[in-house]
């Protein structure tokens, strides 16, 4: 009919060019890392499993993304961390739950693909793998048009571990009050608080704007090398909700986690305080304020933990205990 509107005639008119999404595939492939397999690609990927290294073996997975921290890459132009934010999200969740990490799958979803930024943040989410000691065993590439303008994007991770049941942590019978909290240094603002960080950092500032895209630490090899002692009852990753309301997910309802504050908290905090007028119990709740991991131990172990860290490098220091 005249003024009809022309029905697309194929799937890379309406939006969805699936020879791009091979390319997109074949560059992941050709990363030589350990991280990524040689069959990536597959309907679904794994690894083997040496049953003899667990006991009583237990999966556990957990899902995560980085928020709205990609509107701070996006606005830099600089997409070369926040792949390493979500595999940093999914592992650390592992970690302190006392599994290890072994496989990592990423959703992705945008307008249009744009094969620069995608490989940069794949270069990310492989470079973050390799860290955790963990496989990229596969992933999903959505180019969705009519959902996502040209070039938004989202990013969602997926990873698997495993544990021995009677190392599962938190082990809630052994915790009771005067247990001391012991927290490892974050290494910034991590990727929680930024649909409120992103409102605070003035528009000229751009080093504090990098500074925001500083990415989450992954905690596997220290928490590991920690949980090996035997004396960590409970763990949290500081995410949304700060130290406190993390905390509380792992310890007994009737105790109360009390902190010391006797750690130092980076000067991005402050600043972003400062600009805001934020309250402290506000900046408290949103944001790690310095602590990436908070560990629960007997205070009779207390030396025995720093000892361990303080050998294997890995900052440590005392928090605060619960009540």
């Amino acid at each position: 009919m005249p003024g009809q509107e022309k029905k697309p005639l194929s799937y890379a008119q309406a939006g969805v060019d699936i020879e791009k999404g091979d390319r997109f595939v074949e560059m992941i492939k050709s990363i030589k890392s350990s991280a990524v397999p040689a069959d990536l690609g597959s309907f679904s990927g794994g690894i083997p499993l040496d049953l003899h290294r667990w006991k009583q073996p237990v999966l556990l997975s957990t899902t995560d993304g980085v928020g709205t921290k990609i509107l701070v890459a996006a606005k830099l132009n600089d997409f070369s961390s926040i792949g390493i934010d979500l595999v940093a999200m999914c592992v650390n969740d592992l970690i302190v739950c006392g599994a290890t990490p072994l496989v990592f799958l990423d959703y992705i979803a945008c307008g249009t693909l744009d094969l620069t930024v995608m490989n940069t943040v794949m270069g990310g989410i492989v470079d973050g793998c390799e860290q955790a000691g963990c496989r990229l065993a596969g992933g999903e590439t959505a180019e969705m048009p009519d959902m996502y303008k040209k070039n938004d994007f989202d990013l969602a991770g997926f990873a698997v571990g495993v544990a021995d049941q009677n190392k599962l942590l938190p082990r809630k019978d052994k915790i009771g009050a005067g247990d001391t909290i012991i927290g490892l240094p974050s290494t910034g603002v991590h990727s929680n608080g930024f649909s409120l960080a992103r409102k605070l950092v003035p528009e000229n500032d751009p080093t504090l704007w990098k500074t925001l895209l500083t990415p989450t630490k992954i905690y596997v090899k220290e928490v590991g090398l920690l949980l090996k002692t035997g004396h960590i009852t409970a763990a949290a990753h500081i995410t949304g909700g700060g130290i406190i309301g993390n905390l509380k997910r792992v310890i007994p309802p009737q105790l109360e986690p009390i902190l010391n504050h006797k750690w130092p908290v980076p000067d991005i905090f402050s600043r972003l305080q400062n600009f805001g007028s934020i309250t402290e119990e506000e900046m408290f709740k949103v944001f790690n304020m310095g602590i990436g991991i908070a560990l629960v131990v007997k205070k009779a172990h207390v030396n025995e933990l720093l000892e361990t860290a303080q050998a294997n490098n890995i900052p440590a220091l005392v928090i605060g205990e619960l009540a």
